[in-house]
């Protein structure tokens, strides 16, 4: 590995919507820089960062993948992440491991749902951001149209600093507005562009073009803007510091041009990453969760935070940590703050794609992978014992949808079991329960295809074969009013017996899940049998008296009871409060919740009707609709339970012109006659008896 300075390091993560040729583009960036001897190409199967069997034969990328690249004194670090919307919550987390964003747009299908959905979280991280115009190569592509779009979709701190020469298969060269050159193609994919002049046809457009480059540097820069307003011209310098700047306050996103499967624009891409992109040490210090800034340098104390698990049944668990401060080191114990265990890091490596190679030392602002570390997982903190710093918690979304899975094959439940956790490991979004009433094993994930997927790993990688059953929706069970209830457990059959007796109130809880309050005055139950009462409230919580469904939304206080000097213990107490709890939930008016999907549908304007009348059809609330560029998007909060079927609905209507995107919003009240329907088959189901005792 060279020996690579901060502030000659490089962050960036490819994004943007599904099929907008990011892979390409970093295997690209790979071939450019000449980390690799071929341009991988995602038809083929053999691109650096889509390695899984999944991705190659579904052509997509399902997870983050890490590769690097040197140019000159410079490395960067490139995360080529998911565009599709079961998968973008990796996108999402890996963008906290760099410091830009590159948004990749397919020139054939401009601005898409998940491109705003990206540019919306990078938002609220105030990740610096550039557009890459892709697939500028392809049939019946229009730059003008899709650089409209974008600043339609983003406002006017999106501007041009390339241009195409040729757009389609004329797509033959570009021109650099920063440093006023034009470029001609190779014609093969080695990309040995030439210097040529601006061509005539484009010099007016170019003209225009710098002249709104220039005036938004200006903008970002008071003694830049008197310059330039008052003379008319910036230095070259001056140009150069006052883009970088404005990139990095998120002032000018620009836009560049490219056609990465034949390797054309990739060359000044990279140029503009090492010219433009910030260093780590160039913006501002990252900040633990108790507030205070993460000291920076080579000589300040570690910390890193791991961003990313993959877990192999050959290779064990890898960790892919970023290197916040100080200098990561193998053969040395580290301190994981979340944990507040220690681990010991025995060797660290750069990750090309899957490939891994020895890293030694690893500086501040850097990527490096760790094996095998014991009870590291993602999101957690490494840090040195003596500062214990615990980074900024990573978030991710709620499941949106279960399944009951079994095996096919006798003796496989202990296999499911472990093969699931390792997957978990790997992925924080994908949830396993055991079903206390059905027995049955639920996993849970984003979407259909995020389940399937999983179903399809368990077989693949740790020969386990499973049946997958009907969706099972996550409802909720809460409480609509208020009671009071009294429950005495007693049981005497020889010998010591068992006596708990307590007094509860409930009551709803809005917007929070569920508290306990020991409301007790005198020594009617002595204080150390309440945390067994709290432990029979959160057992009994987890199946509702309705459906057997988990219980939010709920207050419960114990405010008195009493005790037997010999019968009274931890279990009794713990089963009355268990007992009372179902009483006093049956006396607060229980209602059934059910998980409300945010749902954004986009198709062209003459499916809108139709659309909008099933989404209706399906107790959809239509929020509202827009426009962009030549599709409408109809945006709609619609019941999880309506949703199961909507994507092939969609296909069908639209002719495959249609896409959508949902996530999980918040949980409503399922109407009562719809209650009842939920309630029978639970009871089919043997998840509640009729008459629940």
């Amino acid at each position: 590995m060279k020996d690579i300075l901060s502030e000659n390091l490089r962050n960036v993560a490819l994004v943007g919507h599904g099929h907008s040729g990011k892979t390409t583009l970093v295997s690209a960036l790979l071939y450019n820089t000449k980390m690799v001897n071929r341009l991988g190409k995602v038809d083929q199967g053999n691109t650096v960062t889509d390695f899984d069997e999944e991705e190659i034969a579904r052509k997509i990328s399902i997870q983050a993948s890490l590769a690097y690249a040197y140019k000159d004194k410079f490395k960067i670090n490139l995360l080529d992440t998911p565009g599709f919307a079961n998968f973008v919550w990796e996108t999402m987390v890996a963008l906290q491991a760099v410091e830009t964003g590159v948004m990749v747009i397919s020139a054939q299908d401009g601005v898409q749902v998940q491109t705003e959905k990206i540019f919306d979280g990078m938002a609220e991280m105030g990740k610096p951001l550039l557009f890459v115009v892709n697939k500028m190569g392809k049939e019946l592509v229009d730059f003008d149209k899709v650089f409209e779009s974008l600043v339609a979709s983003f406002g006017k701190n999106v501007v041009a600093v390339q241009v195409p020469i040729g757009q389609g298969p004329e797509f033959s060269g570009l021109v650099d507005i920063i440093d006023m050159k034009a470029y001609q193609f190779g014609s093969d994919d080695k990309n040995e562009s030439k210097e040529i002049p601006i061509p005539e046809a484009l010099k007016d457009e170019v003209g225009l073009r710098r002249e709104a480059l220039l005036e938004k540097i200006a903008e970002n820069d008071e003694k830049l803007m008197e310059k330039y307003f008052a003379a008319g011209i910036l230095t070259p310098e001056e140009i150069c510091a006052g883009l970088k700047n404005a990139l990095i306050q998120r002032n000018i996103f620009p836009v560049l041009v490219s056609d990465a499967l034949g390797n054309h624009g990739v060359q000044q891409l990279l140029d503009f990453v090492v010219a433009y992109c910030p260093a780590p040490i160039e913006v501002p210090a990252a900040v633990a969760r108790n507030g205070s800034p993460v000291k920076t340098g080579k000589a300040a104390p570690f910390a890193g935070l791991v961003f990313k698990t993959i877990s192999d049944p050959f290779t064990g668990k890898i960790s892919l940590v970023r290197v916040v401060s100080g200098t990561f080191k193998p053969d040395t114990f580290y301190y994981n703050s979340n944990k507040e265990v220690e681990e010991r890091v025995a060797g660290l490596f750069l990750l090309q794609g899957k490939a891994q190679e020895p890293a030694g030392e690893v500086q501040a602002g850097d990527i490096a992978v760790v094996a095998k570390l014991k009870e590291t997982q993602t999101g957690d903190t490494l840090s040195t014992k003596a500062e214990k710093v615990l980074l900024p918690a990573i978030t991710f979304p709620a499941p949106s949808i279960s399944f009951a899975i079994e095996p096919k094959a006798r003796g496989d439940e202990g296999k499911i079991s472990n093969a699931l956790q390792r997957i978990m490991e790997e992925d924080p979004t994908i949830k396993m329960l055991r079903d206390p009433q059905t027995k049955e094993l639920v996993i849970s994930g984003n979407g259909q295809l995020h389940v399937e997927l999983v179903v399809n790993k368990l077989k693949r990688k740790y020969g386990v074969e499973v049946m997958m059953k009907a969706p099972k929706i996550a409802f909720r069970e809460t409480v609509l009013g208020k009671s009071d209830v009294e429950k005495k457990y007693k049981k005497q059959s020889g010998g010591r017996g068992q006596y708990g007796h307590v007094l509860i109130r409930m009551e709803p809880l809005r917007g929070g899940d569920f508290e306990f309050v020991n409301a007790l005055t005198g020594m009617s139950i002595p204080r150390n049998f309440v945390p067994a009462i709290e432990k029979g409230i959160i057992e009994a919580k987890n199946t509702g008296v309705l459906a057997g469904y988990p219980v939010v939304g709920f207050k419960v206080e114990l405010y008195d009871g009493s005790h037997h000097e010999v019968d009274s213990s931890d279990m009794a107490f713990k089963m009355a409060a268990s007992m009372a709890f179902k009483l006093a939930m049956k006396a607060a008016k229980p209602t059934i919740l059910e998980p409300v999907m945010k749902v954004e549908v986009v198709i062209p304007e003459e499916f809108m009707g139709e659309i909008n009348g099933n989404l209706s059809g399906r107790r959809g609330k239509i929020q509202g609709m827009e426009i962009k560029g030549k599709n409408h998007v109809v945006k709609a909060m619609v019941p999880m339970s309506e949703m199961l079927d909507f994507e092939p609905t969609l296909t069908s209507i639209t002719g495959g012109r249609g896409s959508f995107f949902m996530e999980f919003s918040h949980y409503e009240d399922v109407p009562g006659h719809l209650q009842k329907k939920i309630i029978d088959e639970a009871v089919k189901e043997g998840r509640v008896k009729e008459e629940e005792e």
